[in-house]
C-alpha cells in the first residue's frame, strides 16, 4: 500500500518536472528576440550612445561630465514649462514640489481674511509646450463665517484655472525662445536625448 503510494507521488513529481521545461520555453519572455543586425551599429561607441538615446542604459562618465560646466542641464532646470510653473507660483507657499512625479502642489492661501483660501495643483502631463500638457486643479475652502473650523473642499470651476494655464504656457514659452536665441544648438528635448528631426 505505501509503495503504491510512493509510486503515485513519485510519478507525479516526475511528470512535473517534465512539464515546467515545457511551460518555461514556451513563454515569450525567455525566447529570444530576432535582431537586425543591419540597424545596430558596428562601433561599440556607437552602441552605447544608441542604447542611451533610446533610455536603455546610463552612462556614469556623461554624469561626471555634466558637472563639469558645460552648460547641458538634464533634470528640471531644462524644462520650460516647470520653471514657467515655479516662477509664476513664486507668491504662493508651496507643499510638495515633485519633479520625477511632474507635480505642484501649493498650500492653502488666500490674499485676504474676507476670501476663502485655494490650493493649486499643477500636473505635468508632457515636458512639450502645448496645452494638453498641463492640468491645472484649484480647490477652494469654503469655511461658514461664524466658526473657520466647519469647511469644506470643493474643486473650483471657475476661469482661474485656465488663466493659470495660459499663464503659464505663455511664460513657458518666452523662456524657451530665450534659450533658443543664447544657444544655437539648443534642443527643447534636452541633452543626449533625439529632437525629432530626420
Amino acid at each position: 500500500m505505501k509503495i503504491n503510494i510512493f509510486k503515485a507521488k513519485s510519478l507525479n513529481y516526475l511528470l512535473i518536472i517534465i512539464l515546467i521545461p515545457f511551460f518555461l520555453t514556451s513563454c515569450n519572455a525567455l525566447k529570444p528576440k530576432k535582431v537586425d543586425l543591419r540597424k545596430i551599429p558596428g562601433n561599440p561607441a556607437d552602441k552605447r550612445q544608441k542604447n542611451i538615446q533610446e533610455g536603455r542604459g546610463f552612462r556614469v562618465m556623461g554624469a561626471i561630465e555634466g558637472r563639469k560646466g558645460s552648460g547641458n542641464f538634464q533634470f528640471a532646470s531644462s524644462n520650460e514649462m516647470w520653471r514657467a510653473s515655479l516662477e509664476l507660483l513664486e507668491f504662493t507657499p508651496l507643499s510638495n514640489v515633485d519633479y520625477s512625479g511632474g507635480v505642484i502642489i501649493t498650500d492653502w492661501f488666500s490674499e485676504n481674511s474676507d476670501q476663502d483660501p485655494i490650493k493649486i495643483t499643477v500636473r505635468f502631463l508632457s515636458n512639450e509646450i502645448r496645452a494638453d500638457g498641463l492640468k491645472i486643479i484649484i480647490h477652494k475652502k469654503v469655511c461658514k463665517t461664524t466658526q473657520k473650523e466647519d469647511c469644506k473642499v470643493i474643486q473650483d470651476n471657475t476661469t482661474l484655472g485656465q488663466e493659470i494655464k495660459l499663464a503659464i504656457l505663455k511664460k513657458a514659452a518666452i523662456i524657451e525662445n530665450a534659450e533658443r536665441s543664447k544657444d544655437p544648438d539648443y534642443s527643447p528635448t534636452g541633452a543626449g536625448r533625439p529632437d525629432g528631426k530626420d
